[in-house]
């Protein structure tokens, strides 16, 4: 993931930023505890695609 890209990209949800976990091609907000897909190197910033995330698996990305 491009540095720059993840530097302007925003949670939809609630436009807080996002963080990059590499092993899941995920980005993540901690915030609204939801997981983006990235496929093919591109991020899908539907909320309707996103994964909720555990309690575990947030307090884990902390």
């Amino acid at each position: 993931m491009d540095k720059k890209l993840l530097d302007i990209l925003a949670c939809p949800a609630c436009k807080s930023g996002l963080k990059h976990i590499k092993e899941q091609q995920e980005l993540v907000c901690l915030g609204c505890r939801l997981a983006y897909p990235i496929r093919d190197e591109i991020p899908i910033m539907l909320i309707d695609d996103a994964r909720k995330l555990s309690s575990d698996e947030t307090e884990k990305l902390r």
